[in-house]
């Protein structure tokens, strides 16, 4: 059984996969910090600082000056304005996610561009050099 677990820790693919989480989880630290501290005060800039956290409808009875204030009494609270954030912030990290990979891919694509091929004689030449060597016999 250790030989066993020996062989699966050791093949490629569980070690890429090991790596791929490693750095994905450090890529997300990138790509909140990205996306909180450059994107969305851009975006808050445009919209009027708008914030839909704080809509909520209470539960049940009660009124209550913020959403803090309800979830601390423990009232029962449909914090829908949290959602729609969710979805905004989940929005604008999957945009910069895909500008990401789609630069990084072009990078790769001018990286991987073949070299041209070398430019060897034309048809005329050749020509001219079979003549040639037919003339020579």
């Amino acid at each position: 059984m250790l030989n066993e677990f020996k062989k699966f820790i050791s093949r490629g693919n569980v070690m890429d996969m090991a790596v791929g989480i490693i750095i994905g989880a450090a890529f997300t630290a990138i790509v909140q910090s990205m996306v909180g501290d450059l994107v969305n005060p851009f975006i808050s800039l445009f919209t009027g600082g708008i914030d839909f956290s704080g809509l909520y409808v209470i539960l049940g009875s009660g009124e209550y000056a913020s959403l803090a204030d309800a979830e601390k009494a423990g009232a029962a609270v449909f914090a829908y304005g949290r959602f729609i954030m969710a979805v905004v912030n989940f929005l604008i990290i999957a945009a910069v996610v895909f500008l990401l990979v789609k630069g990084v891919n072009s990078l790769k694509k001018k990286e991987e561009a073949p070299a041209p091929a070398p430019k060897g004689p034309s048809e005329v030449e050749l020509l001219q050099e079979i003549r040639d060597l037919l003339a020579k016999k």
